[in-house]
């Protein structure tokens, strides 16, 4: 369905017992006017939330982004660190109103919400070939034979740029624990694998999973880089008993055989 469709969206309550929401919908990321993507975006994050009033569910949350940290210099990146108001790119605009609108509107209609800083992402149904980091096309590349070219637009790599790199299983995992939970005492959530991960240790992986790849990264970290951060997900731990599963030896062999069977 279209998320930006009203009557459709609230439909579903009519056919289904509804009592929590994950907003992780989207609009294109690389839509060229922000104020198209806005509009579609609040949109569907509009919609949501009156789903959620009407439905009278228990929980709401919604998709924000470690990007929201863009510009704190606190290492690691802690939910009640002040961010700063303006944002480098439309996501993080978005995602910084995000999770005003759906307190304001959770305080209002008596559900609890729940703003999630999700780190960096990769797994099964995500994109292969990533415009925000490169190890999903070097993987891809990898598992298809395929050129692994990272010369621009394409994101550059090399052997020591880092990320809080979380694999899709665990933050499936820690949003269900999230919404499950029965009480909650935040309503912001880091979640993420909490520690960076060297673009050099997945490139191992990738080597020893994937016969002949053989793949190299330049040495040193990427100079145009702003400073490696992760998140600390402290309150995740606590609240949830969340603990990441999948590190790089064991993400890397499940995403090889999950690209083998599928077209992304």
């Amino acid at each position: 369905m279209d998320t930006a469709d009203e009557a459709t969206f609230l439909d579903i309550g009519k056919r289904h017992e509804i009592t929590g929401i994950v907003h992780l919908a989207a609009g294109p990321y690389n839509m060229p006017d922000p104020v198209d993507y806005l509009r579609a975006e609040s949109l569907g994050l509009l919609n949501a939330l009156k789903a959620a009033t009407v439905w009278g569910v228990r929980r709401f949350s919604v998709a924000s982004t470690i990007g929201a940290y863009a510009g704190v210099d606190e290492v690691p990146w802690r939910e009640e660190a002040p961010l700063p108001v303006v944002a480098p790119h439309q996501i993080h605009v978005f995602k910084k109103t995000a999770e005003l609108f759906a307190a304001l509107t959770g305080d209002s209609a008596g559900f609890d919400t729940v703003s999630l800083r999700i780190g960096t992402i990769w797994g099964p149904l995500g994109l292969p070939d990533s415009p925000f980091f490169a190890l999903p096309r070097l993987l891809s590349a990898a598992v298809w034979g395929e050129d692994p070219d990272l010369t621009p637009p394409r994101p550059l790599a090399y052997a020591e740029d880092a990320t809080d790199l979380c694999y899709v299983k665990d933050c499936g995992r820690a949003i269900a624990l999230l919404m499950l939970a029965e009480r909650l005492n935040h309503r912001i959530y880091n979640v993420s694998s909490g520690r960076l991960v060297r673009y050099s240790e997945v490139v191992a992986a990738i080597n020893t999973t994937v016969p002949g790849a053989n793949i190299t990264l330049p040495e040193g970290r990427n100079p145009d880089r702003p400073p490696d951060n992760y998140l600390d997900i402290t309150r995740l731990r606590t609240d949830t008993g969340f603990r990441p599963e999948y590190d790089v030896e064991r993400a890397v062999p499940d995403y090889v055989d999950w690209l083998r069977g599928h077209d992304r």
